[in-house]
C-alpha cells in the first residue's frame, strides 16, 4: 500500500484528494495537513471529505506528514508548495505538486528539489488534458507558421490566477512544437487599439463565471480553415483521480522532475 499524505486537506481539492486516496486500490491515506490557524485543525479528515471518520486529524506540521507518507500531494498555494517540495526533498520523499500560479523562480525551486527526490509537477493532472497537451504540441509542430494560435479558457468565479495554469501549459506545448520560447510570443491580454495581430504570437483569452470546473480550447486558424482542440471538465473529481494515479505511479521512482506525460507513457 502506498501511503499518501494530503496538503490542504480541508480545501475543495484537498477533500476530494482524501476521498480519492481512501478509495483507490493500492493506496492508503497517511494523513492531512492544514496551515497554522486553520479552523479545521484537529478535525477528522475523513469527515471533512464526506467519507466518515478515518481516525486521522488535520495537522499543522508539514514535516510530520511527509515523514508518515510515501508520497505527498499538494494543491495549496505557490509559496507553500515550494516549502513542501523542499521538505520532501530533504527527506527523500516523493511529491505531486498540482498548485497553479507559480512564477518562474518558484518553478525553478521545485526543479531544484527534484534533484534530490522524485517530484511530479503538473499544472493540470487530468488525463484528458495530458493527452490534449500532446496533441497541441504535435499540431503546432506540423502546421506552418501561417497558422495563428489562440487559447481560450474559462473557470469558476473564485479562481484567483489568470490565465489558468493549464492554459499556460497548453501554450508551452504549442511553443515547444514551434521551437520557440512562450515568454517571447505570449500575448496575454488585448485592449484598445492594438493594431493587427503579430505573426507568431500565441494569444490567451480568459473567462470567469459561475461554477465552471475548467474549459480549455486551443484554436489553430489560417485563411479558409480552423482547427479547435479542447477539453471540458464537468467535475473537479477528475483532478483528484489524476493526482492519486500520479502519486501511485511516482512511488519508488528515482529523483527527478516528472510530469503527467510520464504517467501516461508520453514523456
Amino acid at each position: 500500500m502506498v501511503k499518501i499524505g494530503i496538503f490542504g486537506c480541508a480545501g475543495r481539492m484537498g477533500r476530494l484528494l482524501v476521498a480519492e486516496a481512501h478509495a483507490a486500490g493500492g493506496a492508503s491515506v497517511a494523513g492531512g495537513c492544514e496551515a497554522p490557524g486553520s479552523p479545521f485543525l484537529g478535525s477528522d479528515i475523513g469527515e471533512l471529505a464526506g467519507i466518515g471518520p478515518i481516525g486521522l486529524q488535520a495537522s499543522p506540521h508539514p514535516a510530520a506528514l511527509i515523514d508518515a507518507s510515501d508520497v505527498v500531494v499538494d494543491f495549496t498555494a505557490p509559496g507553500a508548495s515550494v516549502v513542501h517540495a523542499r521538505l520532501a526533498a530533504e527527506r527523500g520523499k516523493a511529491a505531486v505538486i498540482g498548485t497553479t500560479g507559480l512564477d518562474r523562480g518558484q518553478e525553478e525551486s521545485i526543479a531544484e528539489a527534484a534533484r534530490r527526490a522524485p517530484i511530479l509537477r503538473a499544472a493540470n493532472v487530468s488525463l484528458g488534458v495530458t493527452l490534449l497537451s500532446s496533441l497541441v504540441e504535435e499540431a503546432a509542430r506540423r502546421l506552418g507558421p501561417d497558422w495563428d494560435i489562440e487559447i481560450v479558457e474559462m473557470h469558476h468565479n473564485k479562481k484567483v490566477d489568470a490565465p489558468s495554469g493549464t492554459a499556460l501549459a497548453l501554450g508551452e506545448a504549442a511553443s515547444k512544437g514551434r521551437g520557440v520560447d512562450l515568454h517571447d510570443v505570449a500575448r496575454r491580454a488585448r485592449d484598445g487599439h492594438t493594431g493587427p495581430r503579430r505573426a507568431g504570437d500565441i494569444g490567451f483569452a480568459v473567462l470567469r463565471g459561475g461554477d465552471v470546473a475548467g474549459e480549455h480550447t486551443v484554436i489553430f486558424a489560417t485563411a479558409g480553415e480552423r482547427i479547435e482542440l479542447g477539453h471540458r471538465a464537468t467535475t473537479r473529481q477528475i483532478f483528484a483521480r489524476g493526482a492519486i494515479r500520479a502519486a501511485l505511479w511516482l512511488a519508488g521512482k528515482k529523483p527527478g522532475l516528472y510530469g503527467m506525460k510520464d504517467v501516461l507513457g508520453l514523456g
